[in-house]
């Protein structure tokens, strides 16, 4: 099947590019979309990456849980909410020493925002459907944390920044994007992103996710050490009131495959209660994951009478239980405490399977409070495609971030970290 793409030449003398544009034939080979002329050689926009540049893809991001298999399965998997694209970032030798992933979306501003506010939108869309939704130039993966990847020369971030900071205005023009994001950065990025911050990209708080060391020998020493007596007391209440019920039954498993007909509809439960929906996973991405990355993957199911009732996805990776989805059976959940049932059982098979680091991601922020966890901060680097507007929009921007209207974040003891 055969896909034009027209992109109008322009020019931006004022950042100093050259844009190319080409007409170019789509398949299930990397097409090339966009060619920026750089100070450094030139930036090149795909649909896939290159055979010729599979190493360079793979070694750029091998520093992360999430490496480049997981950016491919997320793409095939997810690849009908967003249009996934890789910005290969070539030398004046035409060599390319970098290739970071990025996103084409359109962001409903509102998301995040007190229900007062997103109910007034709701009646101004009804004659103005589209209002504050913006298309968006987003760094970073669909579905978790971005990553910068690491150039081939040096093996670090630095000239990657670099190049991203010099050619993604005039990517994110030429795709009629508003805004530049760089999405759900760890807090070890931000040095190295620290020259965004001179290029006119705003740093706000994105929704954290959590931690909790397990420097103990077992869960009854966590709830002894960790807990306030008052936690205690209701956690163990939970415990033996699960206990009276129907017995729950765990298995682990790296393949999800043979078991996704029964749990996905338990994710579809926790989604549908979900007030953030960025991305809806699929059937496929599960599945992916666990025979794609079942070096790594981890799933827990839980049954009662062989019926599953729920199901945690995890990543397992130099020392770091990774909890990123959960999907529960609504009609056992409440009554049987299945939230931090399973929740005790992750971290006991973790302690027993040598891990150091139970981390779970954002949202749900009360039980983790009182689970005593701490934030992990997330940030978003934001600023729109057009340097005359950015001034206004840089003072616009913190009244937009998601964590100021989630009062529970603020309780935490590392919560000035976010910022």
């Amino acid at each position: 099947m055969h896909k034009e793409v027209y992109l109008p030449p322009a020019d931006y003398p004022e950042i100093g590019l050259r844009l190319e544009t080409r007409v170019e034939k789509t398949s299930e080979f990397a097409s090339q979309l966009v060619s920026v002329k750089t100070s450094f050689g030139r930036a090149v926009v795909t649909n896939r990456v290159p055979e010729a540049d599979a190493m360079t893809w793979a070694s750029g991001l091998s520093h992360a849980a999430s490496d480049h298999r997981y950016y491919e399965l997320t793409h095939d998997s997810l690849g009908h909410q967003f249009e996934h694209y890789y910005l290969l970032l070539k030398d004046h030798s035409g060599s390319t020493r970098a290739i970071q992933p990025f996103l084409m979306v359109n962001q409903d501003l509102v998301t995040g925002m007190p229900e007062a506010i997103r109910g007034a939108m709701n009646k101004i869309r009804r004659r103005f459907p589209s209002s504050l939704v913006m298309r968006m130039l987003m760094v970073g993966c669909a579905a978790g944390e971005g990553h910068l990847v690491c150039d081939r020369s040096t093996e670090g971030v630095e000239w990657v920044v670099q190049a991203l900071r010099e050619a993604l205005p005039s990517v994110a023009r030429n795709f009629n994007a508003a805004m530049i994001v760089f999405k759900d950065f760890p807090k070890k990025y931000r040095k190295p992103l620290r020259q965004l911050r001179q290029a006119g990209y705003a740093r706000v708080p994105s929704m954290p996710g959590s931690r909790l060391d397990l420097n103990f020998k077992d869960f009854e020493e966590y709830l002894q050490t960790r807990l306030s007596h008052k936690t205690r007391k209701n956690l163990r209440h939970k415990y033996r009131k699960a206990a009276a019920g129907i017995p729950l039954e765990m298995q682990v498993v790296t393949d999800i495959a043979p078991y996704i007909e029964e749990l996905f509809p338990l994710y579809q439960q926790v989604l549908e209660r979900s007030q953030y929906k960025f991305e809806e996973l699929t059937k496929s991405y599960f599945v992916n994951l666990g025979q794609k990355m079942n070096d790594r993957s981890v799933f827990f199911i839980w049954r009662q009478n062989g019926k599953a009732v729920a199901f945690s996805s995890c990543f397992g990776h130099e020392g770091i239980l990774r909890d990123h989805y959960i999907g529960l059976d609504y009609n056992v959940a409440l009554d049987s405490h299945l939230y931090f049932v399973t929740w005790r059982d992750i971290i006991t098979w973790a302690i027993q399977n040598g891990y150091r680091t139970y981390y779970s991601a954002p949202l749900n922020y009360e039980p983790k409070y009182h689970l005593r966890h701490d934030l992990v901060p997330l940030d978003l680097y934001v600023r729109t495609s057009w340097n005359w507007l950015n001034p206004i929009f840089r003072f616009v921007v913190p009244y937009l971030e998601p964590t100021r209207y989630d009062p529970m974040i603020r309780r935490f003891a590392n919560a000035h970290e976010l910022w």
